[in-house]
């Protein structure tokens, strides 16, 4: 009997590959700063992590035109401060380039803009080891819906069912259980253990080099 397709990985972009925390803490308070002289905590900020920038900013105005103003304020600051503030999480490439030679195909699933995606992928050299990329205009609806998962699977021509999904934050892990892949909850990011108990995650990894004995694992229980 021939062995199992290696498993299709898919991955959750900031806060699990690239650490842009700082990034995009910095460009909220900027952006909040900027148009309402006043800050939220920052807690208020990372709960919605995961979803798309406009989402996150209409929770905090019913205005369509300022949220609109504000979410081109923060992406331009962003843009600014990249490549000052972004950098891959320490043993994310080396544990991917080990996942891409034992012939795994990836995806990232991001909320983030696809070109914005690109460029973070690009700039902390991890690019190579990504397959195909579903960025926010990529989906009409985003994590925690499932679309995006289901968009990538659909490109990588896997079943949900030879699929796992990497994600720090509850709606990674809520999009990818209503994809029905499997899900792994990323704890290095910035979600507490509790915040991703809470979405029911399949497995929690507590730092990426748990992840390829993991991936083995599950491979071989297939």
């Amino acid at each position: 009997m021939a062995d199992p397709r290696p498993l299709a990985l898919l991955f959750d972009l900031d806060g699990t590959l690239v650490d842009s925390i700082q990034l995009i803490l910095e460009s909220f308070r900027h952006t909040f700063q900027t148009h309402l002289g006043d800050v939220p905590r920052d807690e208020q900020w990372i709960a919605g992590l995961g979803t798309p920038l406009f989402t996150q900013l209409r929770e905090f105005t019913n205005d369509d035109t300022l949220a609109r103003a504000m979410t081109a304020t923060y992406r331009a600051y962003q843009l600014e401060h990249h490549d000052e503030l972004m950098r891959a999480y320490a043993g994310v490439p080396e544990v991917m380039a080990a996942l891409r030679a034992r012939g795994h195909r990836t995806a990232v699933v991001t909320s983030k803009m696809h070109d914005l995606a690109e460029r973070a992928l690009v700039f902390t050299g991890l690019r190579p080891a990504i397959d195909v990329i579903i960025g926010m205009e990529d989906s009409r609806r985003h994590k925690p819906d499932p679309e995006p998962v289901l968009l990538a699977l659909e490109a990588l021509a896997r079943p949900a069912s030879e699929a796992l999904f990497v994600g720090d934050s509850p709606h990674d892990v809520a999009a990818g259980n209503a994809a029905g892949v499997i899900t792994v909850a990323a704890e290095w990011g910035p979600f507490s253990r509790a915040d991703l108990e809470a979405a029911n995650p399949t497995h929690f990894a507590p730092h990426i080099g748990t992840l390829p004995p993991l991936v083995s694992r599950l491979s071989s229980g297939r």
